[in-house]
């Protein structure tokens, strides 16, 4: 198996504020991202696909193919906006990093099963880069999203 990976990058801003919690409860736990007016960030996005190196085109994959995929699913659904306002993906769900990776790969996944030269390519993994120090990964499977516990901040 072979992995490409392919980086992209969008500008987005976003507030976390968990309808669920009180206004303290959010405060405590988001900190300055919760600041009723937002903050913005400049996202490093990472996507890799595996494969087999096709025998004729000597490529795992078509990156014109995944260049326009990203484009189309990710990047012109989410760049230059406000996640919380702007987007459908987070009207109902706290954009946080990890919940942003989650839908980045919801998006890609079923355009990558099976595409490729040879049809063997797969959506291996998707990385979000929030900040220099900040990044989150996710590969599929066990997906992080479960019930909502409270968290001691």
């Amino acid at each position: 198996m072979v992995y490409l990976t392919r980086r992209y990058r969008f500008c987005a801003a976003h507030r976390l504020d968990a309808p669920e919690l009180s206004p303290e409860d959010n405060a405590r736990l988001y900190g300055k991202c919760n600041n009723p007016y937002g903050h913005g960030h400049n996202y490093v996005l990472d996507v890799t696909v595996a494969g087999r190196v096709d025998r004729e085109t000597g490529m795992v994959c078509d990156l014109g193919f995944l260049d326009s995929l990203v484009q189309r699913e990710v990047l012109d659904r989410f760049d230059e906006t406000n996640l919380n306002l702007d987007t459908e993906s987070f009207r109902d769900r706290v954009p946080t990093s990890e919940n942003i990776c989650l839908e980045i790969h919801r998006l890609l996944k079923p355009h990558l099963e099976g595409a490729g030269p040879g049809g063997e390519v797969r959506l291996a993994r998707v990385r979000l880069e929030e900040t220099t120090s900040n990044s989150i990964e996710y590969s599929g499977g066990h997906e992080a999203s479960g019930p909502a516990r409270k968290v001691n901040a």
